[in-house]
């Protein structure tokens, strides 16, 4: 498969490793990112106005991609703010504190619950569920809201969704790039799965209670005080029996969702949609029975300060979101069909190329289909490339002559965990936004620990093929 890569794709190469350098040196993308929409819309049409026009309709594209997880985010915020300023949530955490008694507990415990949810319901919603409740209870254990955003994204948008094994939505598109059935696939990927998902746990915890030892960070969270109404104020809002009835009601309600979402078979945006309905419901039985006359007012000061926060923390998300959809569809969206006919866009083209230039062997295979993988991932969905990799495993596997499945599940693994939400800040939001901390903070944080397992998978993959 020959590709022509153009000046468009060297551009585009160029400002990864500006944006990559930049987030490393702890600066902001936004300028960055903003200059590569430019540069790219005016080298491919020429026209200094369509050029600036691009800039706008870029970030008009990001947000409306983004738009129902900026959405479910700030429902949920503006629920949680309900639950702590009216002492509901107090009561519901009161049972898990005898569960979660240390950070180490409060850790894989999150994590492990994430990871059979998200297994049948995928992790957007599961961070819904879980993060509103357990997340007071991890930091009152002692476990940073950093290190709760980290154990719901790995264990979520890392093993849960990168094996997909219930819902089998990355399986069944990689399987048909590579012309494999399904279950070859999935069975291919067990191993693998476990494997990176067994060492990248494990180094992100190592790394996370050294730090912790360091003191570099902290064990208590914004999200303590994001109230609308002062702490004094908890008892004349709701009386013991009515704090201790809607403590019982919340989960029962959410319960109800999970087992809605298995019976009607609801999954991906219907699932986060459920969830995000219930939540609003959820504001407003609290508000109108806490705050009484004034319930209408205090409903609508609870979106706001919702909506506010999601804004807030989707802000700085856009433009390198903006950036990094101009590498799949959304470049003839934004800026036209100015790519070459035979372009599958510019990341696809990139990975083709790339596979194209390295001699064929096993190491080589496993090693090419890794990084296949992951700048097909740097989109920031994990899933538009993922077809990509099951076509270069195919192409790998009838040169070496075996181990089809095994590449798939590799490509497959590579694209998801950093495409799917545990490196590309915008596509971890949902568990940095639950968490209120910084999405680009917890992409540093998962880099090294992603890193050293993608280096220990790709070995494994060696050894299987």
């Amino acid at each position: 498969m020959i590709v022509e890569l153009t000046a468009l794709h060297w551009i585009y190469v160029v400002f990864i490793a500006l944006i990559i350098g930049v987030m490393i040196m702890r600066r902001d993308t936004t300028i960055v990112c903003i200059a590569g929409i430019f540069l790219i819309a005016i080298t491919a049409t020429g026209s200094l106005s369509h050029a600036i026009s691009s800039i706008f309709n870029s970030f008009s594209y990001a947000i409306t991609e983004l738009l129902s997880t900026i959405l479910v985010i700030s429902i949920i915020v503006a629920m949680s703010n309900t639950l702590t300023t009216t002492g509901i949530n107090d009561v519901m955490i009161s049972p898990f504190r005898k569960l979660i008694r240390n950070p180490t507990l409060a850790y894989w415990t999150i994590g492990i619950l994430m990871m059979v949810i998200s297994w049948f319901f995928w992790p957007s919603p599961a961070v819904a569920l879980l993060g509103a409740v357990l997340l007071p209870v991890a930091i009152r254990a002692g476990l940073p809201a950093l290190g709760v955003a980290m154990a719901m994204n790995l264990f979520g948008h890392g093993i849960a969704l990168s094996g997909d094994f219930v819902i089998q939505a990355a399986p069944k598109l990689t399987a048909d790039a590579a012309g494999l059935p399904i279950q070859d696939v999935i069975n291919a990927s067990i191993p693998l799965v476990f494997i990176m998902g067994l060492v990248t746990t494990v180094a992100a915890f190592y790394f996370l209670k050294r730090d912790m030892k360091r003191g570099v960070l902290k064990t208590t969270a914004a999200v303590e005080s994001k109230s609308p109404t002062e702490v004094s104020n908890l008892p004349e809002l709701l009386s013991t029996i009515q704090r201790r009835f809607f403590a019982i009601l919340v989960p029962l309600l959410f319960a109800a969702d999970v087992a809605a979402m298995s019976i009607l078979d609801l999954a991906g945006g219907d699932a986060t949609a459920l969830i995000g309905g219930t939540s609003i419901l959820i504001l407003l039985l609290i508000t109108l029975t806490s705050h009484k006359n004034k319930g209408l007012e205090k409903t609508t000061q609870y979106l706001i300060e919702g909506f506010t926060f999601g804004f807030k923390v989707f802000g700085p998300v856009i433009p390198i979101a903006a950036f990094f959809y101009l590498g799949d569809s959304g470049f003839g969206k934004i800026i036209g069909e100015y790519l070459p006919k035979a372009s599958q866009g510019i990341v696809n083209d990139l990975g083709v190329a790339l596979a194209g230039v390295v001699p064929l062997s096993k190491a080589v295979g496993a090693v090419t289909l890794t990084t296949v993988g992951a700048i097909t991932g740097l989109d920031g969905s994990g899933f538009s490339g993922i077809s990509l990799a099951g076509s270069v495993a195919s192409l790998f596997a009838v040169a070496i002559g075996k181990g089809a499945a095994t590449l798939t599940a590799l490509g497959q693994i590579a694209a998801i965990w950093v495409g799917g939400g545990t490196l590309v800040p915008w596509a971890l939001i949902p568990a940095a936004a639950i968490c209120n901390v910084d999405p680009f903070e917890l992409a540093r944080r998962n880099l090294v620990p992603v890193m050293i397992g993608l280096i220990v998978t790709t070995i494994a993959a060696m050894v299987l093929i």
